[in-house]
């Protein structure tokens, strides 16, 4: 058995769709990154890769690279990352995500989120939980000026 701990931010950004776990949450703004900025999926993706001990997503699909990863779909990231811990002869147990946002209020998309991301992982939805809080208004998170997102996971 391995865990693996995920951390992720991103600041807010006019003119980008918000992405948070594979799922479009309509809001008056996006998350700025060099993909679609997903938030959620990158720490999933970094607490799955230091698990099995494979460093992390910024060295796997660099921002350095021209445009191969620009503006990707972060969800073919998770794709790719759920292909390394495979192929490194893990599978999954179960994650447990927390997204930080003050808002938009994330609750009405939570279930949405878990089938997207059991379904890019290729596991059973009671395998992803997916939970949302506020910072109760403080720091960077309570100012509305970005989202963050801590990931958990336990493969075996």
């Amino acid at each position: 058995m391995r865990i693996g701990l995920g951390y992720d931010v991103h600041a807010f950004a006019p003119d980008r769709c918000l992405w948070l776990g594979g799922v479009n949450v309509p809001h008056t703004q996006g998350l700025a990154g060099h993909s679609d900025a997903d938030v959620l999926i990158h720490a999933l993706c970094d607490a799955l890769l230091g698990a099995a001990a494979l460093r992390d997503i910024g060295y796997h699909f660099p921002d350095t690279k021209g445009n191969e990863y620009e503006g990707i779909d972060s969800k073919i990231l998770l794709r790719k990352t759920m292909q390394l811990i495979r192929e490194s002869g893990y599978e999954l147990e179960n994650c447990d995500c927390t997204v930080c946002a003050q808002a938009p209020k994330l609750s009405p998309y939570i279930e949405a989120m878990r089938r997207c991301l059991s379904e890019t992982m290729g596991v059973d939805t009671d395998k992803v939980s997916v939970k949302a809080t506020t910072t109760e208004h403080l720091g960077f998170v309570g100012r509305e000026e970005g989202i963050a997102a801590y990931a958990v996971v336990l493969l075996r």
